[in-house]
């Protein structure tokens, strides 16, 4: 009984505390209770879940050194979270337990909040959406605080969170002077919040590219926090923002500030510190010895090992400043073995390779460099346009040196005598058995490894540089995934002879019969007498005067090509030189011979070479005395586009033509002027232009052929991939020769056949019929001139709905004596979609059958 008295007497004392404390009531009791109760349960799960997500974020966030770090490790938002969404489900959880907290626990009695903790649900509130990248949202809750609760301790944080938000949201300007409101009130502000005010004040600077304003508020933020992390954050930030002005000796005292935090601060700034340090060292004065020292210190430091990539960099970059490449090589191979997660410092490493060889003329390995490095810069910048373009200008000179290169080593064999051609082959084949003997021993090493499941590494970053790639090696690249690869198969299959249907064959696991094995001796027989027999090669070497004639030729104008590339593009006026004068002196093609000269004369000029400038430019005026080059050497003030025998005046003149139709005379023209013009820049226009000359009066065929050859030789001009583009986009789309049913059409043409020397009769009819049109209100109708082929031009009247109004039309012409036709010169009745497909493919004798069947 006394039990059960205990009981009710306990659920009663609960029912008076809970209804004690309702949130309508201000009583000490309901104050404290809702008080505790947000700040111990609902606000405590709250603050764990987003300082997960804050350190999750933070975490994962990859600084990039190369640029000056943000006060906030917070990435720009790619896309705008829908309602419901959340970056991190640790933000989510955050943003309900705020919001749980103001539901259940807000005391708003007679205007006034009575609860403590809301204000902090209010923090909590905004920081969760801020982090969630939902700033304007995130913005309601700091605005909140700030007009609710004056008296809460959290107004100046709140003035913080709000002056972040408003950068996020590119108000900088507005958020500046809100930040330097607040710093007025310095008394009213703690350590901690002076120093986290001064931080984005000095971002917000940042941002709007004041660097001198920046550091004097992060010098104020470094100085107050305390927090050893943001110290050390802060002081490197100002380091590199001296860098920036180019303070090198202000921005290595910060940077040793960083240095002096060692452990107390994260050792990816203190790295970086001494990498930015060694990037502001003078090697003409600096003491480089001392410098070696410290860079083999941090390359050996076992807790550097994370930073490997970026130290051995730098030690590329200090041999390349001190003139060893060979070592600099080596050590931007190092680092790319090391394979980082900083996708720039992997595209410099490709960069500098790329560098060093264009320097040395390696312009072929330079290319695949280069290529590596567009694959890690985004193509939206400018550094990605200027890479690009110094890469397209390297594809013209693999080109023609790779042309080059095959005829000159074709010509040296043609002229070679029948033994001196027996030794280099010989020696040759010397040197292939060597090579296969060394690459069975790797192929047998690699897999004897893989059979003792040995560790084999792929590619020795010590052996010397990697091919060009990415992240990853081409499988046929990697010798161990290659015998890898053959022990699987000899594990499955058994060996098998290279022949078709070799997967039916009833032998397996090595039981080759022993005439198979007889055959596949006899097959490898075969192949090594093709392989190493030196007649085979003998007997492939051209011996036709056409055939060596062609070699010449192709040979001489990839020469000149690079003379001109050397020269105009890439500025190596050595190398120009060098391809010039071997072209003269190859006995090249008289096009050539001119503009080959004049170039030498500039190239000789500008080096200060007047013995030889001097030479090629008596030469030119007294050879060629009545050329353009002549002319220009003779005035050298003469702009040459206003020149009227400059390529682009001439090409406008052809031009005109072509709008006139006259093709014949445009391809005999564009046939001149490429020759007269060769290797200039206007030679692919030509070339274009003279191909659609080509298709407009020969035909779909011919036009197919044309743009053919251009883009096959101007691969890497603008016109030649114009060309490219035609053959593989839209001439599919013109090969249909078939016509059209007339029950598909939906307008006529009435063609009128004229001769290609009645020309001017012509013209006068389509005046004639112009001005009918006009006196009759025929607006509808139109008429034009167009050609054929070279012996015919049209007479075409565009804009009939039916044959029937056609040919009414044809009959009124005929009877107001517009036009005088024979009986067997009827004019043509065609819809408008066969008379295109009778232009491209020139078959009008085929719809004509096809009409009279």
């Amino acid at each position: 009984m006394q039990t059960q008295v205990q009981k009710l007497l306990a659920i009663l004392v609960l029912l008076t505390v809970l209804v004690g404390c309702s949130r309508k009531k201000d009583k000490f009791l309901s104050r404290n209770f809702h008080a505790i109760t947000a700040e111990y349960n609902t606000l405590f799960n709250g603050r764990q879940a987003f300082e997960q997500g804050r350190d999750a974020l933070i975490e994962g966030y990859q600084d990039n050194f190369w640029a000056i770090l943000p006060i906030e490790r917070l990435d720009s938002p790619d896309f705008v979270p829908l309602p419901g969404e959340a970056i991190d489900p640790s933000f989510k959880r955050a943003e309900e337990k705020a919001v749980k907290a103001i539901q259940k626990h807000s005391m708003a009695i007679d205007g006034t909040e009575r609860n403590p903790q809301i204000d902090e649900a209010f923090m909590l509130l905004g920081k969760a959406r801020y982090y969630d990248l939902r700033f304007v949202r995130a913005l309601e809750a700091f605005n909140y605080i700030l007009s609710y609760y004056p008296a809460s301790n959290n107004i100046a944080q709140a003035k913080i969170w709000k002056a972040k938000t408003q950068i996020r949201l590119d108000n900088t300007k507005l958020a500046i002077a809100s930040l330097h409101k607040l710093l007025e009130e310095e008394d009213a502000l703690d350590r901690q919040d002076f120093a986290d005010a001064s931080a984005m004040l000095a971002q917000g600077y940042i941002y709007e590219n004041r660097l001198d304003s920046a550091l004097v508020y992060i010098e104020k933020a470094a100085f107050l926090t305390r927090k050893n992390e943001e110290k050390g954050r802060y002081y490197f930030i100002k380091g590199q923002l001296y860098d920036n002005i180019g303070q090198d000796q202000l921005a290595n005292a910060n940077y040793d500030k960083v240095i002096d935090l060692n452990r107390r601060s994260p050792r990816r700034y203190m790295i970086n510190a001494y990498i930015n340090k060694i990037r502001n060292f003078d090697y003409e004065t600096g003491d480089q010895e001392r410098l070696f020292e410290l860079l083999t210190d941090l390359e050996e430091n076992r807790e550097n090992r994370p930073y490997k990539d970026i130290i051995q960099y730098q030690f590329a970059e200090f041999y390349r400043n001190v003139g060893r490449e060979d070592s600099a090589v080596s050590y931007y191979n190092k680092s790319i073995a090391s394979q980082g997660e900083d996708k720039y410092l992997t595209s410099r490493n490709y960069l500098s390779l790329g560098d060093l060889n264009f320097n040395n003329s390696e312009y072929l390995i330079a290319g695949a460099y280069y290529d590596s490095t567009l694959a890690f810069i985004p193509e939206n910048t400018r550094e990605y346009r200027n890479i690009s373009k110094k890469r397209e200008n390297l594809s013209d000179v693999i080109l023609y040196e790779g042309i080059a290169t095959r005829n000159d080593s074709i010509l040296n064999l043609v002229y070679m005598n029948d033994a001196d051609r027996v030794t280099y082959f010989e020696s040759y084949i010397t040197a292939l058995k060597e090579q296969k003997a060394k690459d069975s021993i790797a192929e047998a090493n690699a897999e004897a490894a893989i059979a003792n499941n040995e560790f084999f590494v792929p590619n020795n970053p010590n052996s010397g540089p990697n091919p060009p790639a990415g992240n990853s090696l081409f499988y046929f690249y990697n010798p161990a995934q290659v015998a890898q690869g053959k022990l699987d198969f000899k594990q499955r299959w058994g060996s098998r002879a290279n022949a078709d249907n070799w997967r039916v064959s009833n032998k397996v696991g090595g039981t080759l019969a022993s005439n198979e094995i007889a055959g596949e001796e006899n097959m490898l027989e075969e192949v090594d007498n093709g392989v190493y027999n030196a007649d085979n090669y003998i007997s492939k070497i051209p011996s036709e005067k056409p055939v060596i004639d062609s070699i010449h030729t192709e040979r001489n104008y990839a020469y000149y090509q690079l003379g001109l590339i050397y020269k105009e593009k890439l500025k190596e006026p050595q190398l120009a030189i060098q391809r010039l004068e071997a072209l003269l002196a190859a006995n090249p093609e008289e096009r050539l011979v001119l503009p080959a000269k004049y170039n030498l004369y500039q190239l000789y000029e500008a080096s200060g070479d007047t013995f030889n400038s001097d030479k090629y430019k008596f030469d030119i005026l007294q050879n060629y005395g009545d050329t353009r080059y002549a002319s220009i050497i003779k005035n050298p003030d003469k702009a040459l586009e206003q020149d009227q025998d400059s390529p682009e005046v001439i090409y406008k003149r052809v031009y005109r033509d072509f709008e006139n139709q006259e093709y014949a005379k445009v391809i005999a023209q564009a046939n001149q002027y490429i020759d007269q013009f060769a290797g200039d820049t206007f030679v692919p226009k030509f070339e274009l232009l003279k191909a659609t000359a080509i298709g407009r009066s020969k035909g779909y065929a011919a036009y197919e052929e044309a743009l053919n050859y251009v883009a096959l030789n101007y691969p890497n001009q603008e016109e030649g991939k114009k060309a490219k583009e035609l053959l593989d986009e839209v001439l599919p789309q013109l090969q249909d020769a078939n016509f059209i049913p007339d029950a598909e059409a939906k307008n006529y043409n009435l063609l009128y056949a004229f001769k290609t020397n009645e020309r001017d009769t012509l013209v006068n009819i389509q005046d004639a019929i112009d001005e009918y049109l006009d006196r009759n209100n025929l607006a509808k109708l139109s008429v034009s001139r167009d050609v054929y082929d070279s012996a015919t031009q049209y007479l075409a009247i565009h804009g009939f709905k039916s044959k029937v109004e056609a040919l009414y039309f044809a009959q009124r012409l005929k009877e107001t004596k517009l036009i005088a036709i024979k009986e067997e010169e009827e004019p043509v009745v065609i819809s408008s979609a066969n008379y295109r497909i009778i232009q491209l493919h020139k078959n009008v004798e085929a719809y004509k059958n096809l009409e009279s069947e």
